[in-house]
């Protein structure tokens, strides 16, 4: 099974309506339409689904090396507000890999590629083999 195909069973993204754009070793790219169930009482998108989108990203590109990766600390910092019709995209980016521990970092930005906000987690690589193959050069 491919690692897009795994995600793709992830049944609180899907919810989200967040779809998997791009997948390759050490980087994923994930994009989210913002509707008005993602909306807060202000009318803007919720931290929350923010914060989703970009988790549902760094899950996908730390699980593309061959062992299982689980976050273990995120921060997300919010820099502009969003509102429905909005397009969300996601990149995920590896900035450092050791034999149990990865962190990344997640930019999120608008259509219009406007920084919306910055990600940061650190996983812990399990010995574990996915029940995916991961991601060759």
């Amino acid at each position: 099974m491919d690692i897009a195909s795994f995600f793709k069973k992830d049944r609180f993204a899907a919810a989200a309506d967040i779809r998997i754009e791009e997948v390759r070793k050490a980087y994923a790219r994930c994009s989210m339409k913002i509707q008005d169930k993602h909306l807060n009482a202000a009318g803007s998108t919720q931290g929350g689904a923010v914060f989703t989108l970009a988790d549902f990203c760094l899950a996908i590109a730390a699980n593309t090396q061959g062992k299982m990766a689980v976050s273990t600390q995120a921060n997300i910092q919010f820099i502009k507000g969003s509102v429905a019709g909005d397009t969300l995209y996601a990149e995920a980016r590896e900035r450092f890999l050791h034999k149990s521990t990865g962190v990344y970092q997640v930019e999120v930005h608008n259509q219009h590629h406007e920084l919306i906000a910055l990600f940061q987690a650190n996983v812990y690589r399990k010995d574990l083999i996915p029940p995916f193959e991961p991601i060759s050069e």
